[in-house]
């Protein structure tokens, strides 16, 4: 390890983790050795492994951002989250929990509900096979969901908002479904709704906004509130397998390659 010129928060031997604060186009991180500027490496808590630190920092930080940062999220919320099962939904459901709101998890069956539930999910709903609103006034009886943290839009997004509480935040940071996101004009009329586009970059990029990222995170670590998800460990070798492992879509939580 080399610390650079007028770098002076690190020093050489410290266990350190990486933030995605830059275009990929910019530094690589698939090597043996990398380059990395100081504002995207972060030291992490010492009960961490390496394994669970390289697991942490995006999905936790991404989460925070959706969830704190823009999402306002209060205890006693009714909370949606989008994908439950990826690594940023399970980052979700355990900021959400910690700041004291009721989990309401999507996936598009109801084969996870089981996994999703171990995981802190208070109600899970298939979107492929449940009335997606209809459950949602169910279990809110009648009020609505207060925030939604949604990386797949399209538009099954209309059945989510339709079943949103007053002065809601729909938060979407991805666009899984290919499709535009259907919004229908007069629950946003009659309910104040908010609805927002969200990236990672928002916090990573804004120094201000990493620094209260990076401490809500080493603080949730190091506590046990949050604990990374890891799904399966691939040798560096291992590079092909763990890409084709990716694209099959069976893993909760993490994919990591280990040098």
């Amino acid at each position: 390890m080399a610390v650079g010129e007028g770098v002076s928060e690190f020093a050489i031997g410290d266990k350190v983790s990486v933030i995605p604060s830059f275009m990929f186009t910019e530094y690589g991180t698939y090597g043996e050795v990398v380059n990395l500027p100081a504002h995207a490496v972060v030291k992490h808590p010492d009960n961490l492994t390496l394994e669970q630190a390289a697991a942490s920092w995006m999905m936790f930080v991404t989460a925070y951002g959706g969830l704190v940062e823009f999402g306002n999220i209060q205890a006693g919320d009714f909370v949606v989250l989008g994908a439950a099962t990826s690594s940023v939904g399970l980052a979700a459901i355990q900021i959400a929990k910690q700041q004291g709101a009721t989990v309401i998890a999507l996936s598009r069956t109801h084969a996870k509900d089981d996994v999703l539930r171990q995981k802190g999910a208070d109600f899970v709903i298939a979107t492929n096979e449940d009335d997606v609103t209809a459950k949602l006034l169910e279990i809110t009886d009648g009020k609505g969901v207060n925030l939604v943290f949604d990386p797949v839009g399209g538009k099954e997004a209309a059945k989510i908002i339709n079943a949103m509480a007053h002065n809601g935040r729909y938060i979407i940071y991805g666009a899984l479904s290919h499709d535009d996101i259907a919004v229908p004009v007069f629950p946003i009329l009659g309910k104040h709704l908010t609805v927002r586009g969200y990236e990672l970059f928002e916090i990573t990029t804004v120094p201000e906004k990493l620094a209260k990222a990076k401490k809500f995170v080493f603080d949730g670590l190091a506590s046990g509130q949050l604990q990374p998800e890891i799904d399966k460990v691939f040798a560096f070798d291992e590079m092909i397998e763990a890409h084709h492992y990716l694209e099959s879509n069976q893993q909760i939580g993490k994919i990591l390659v280990k040098v």
